[in-house]
């Protein structure tokens, strides 16, 4: 089956960066369909971060615009998302999703003021 497992969350301080990383497992190819990042905060409903495209077309939430990177390595099957000048507000848990069916675990990302 899919199989997505994020990595890379931890504490911060604010202003500092952080870089998660997907990988994904299973019959389908990253390639195939769209990747994005999500991420719940305590209390909010879970929000769309970042997206690429099958042909590479990137999209963010104008909230990380900017500040957050998405990008992805087709030969090691990992999508990645590299987060610069982290704010608290950025505190969630962030989800990676592939398509429409597939989500990971999740990975806890705290920022610090």
């Amino acid at each position: 089956q899919v199989q997505l497992v994020e990595s890379g969350g931890g504490l911060v301080q604010a202003g500092g960066s952080l870089r998660l990383a997907c990988a994904a497992s299973g019959i389908s190819h990253i390639s195939a369909t769209t990747m994005a990042w999500y991420r719940q905060a305590p209390g909010k409903s879970r929000e769309l971060v970042a997206s690429i495209t099958g042909i590479g077309g990137v999209n963010y939430s104008d909230s990380v615009k900017g500040r957050f990177t998405i990008s992805r390595d087709n030969a090691r099957n990992i999508v990645y998302l590299q987060m610069n000048s982290l704010q608290p507000e950025d505190t969630a848990v962030y989800y990676c999703k592939r398509g429409s069916a597939y989500w990971g675990q999740g990975t806890q990302v705290t920022v610090s003021s």
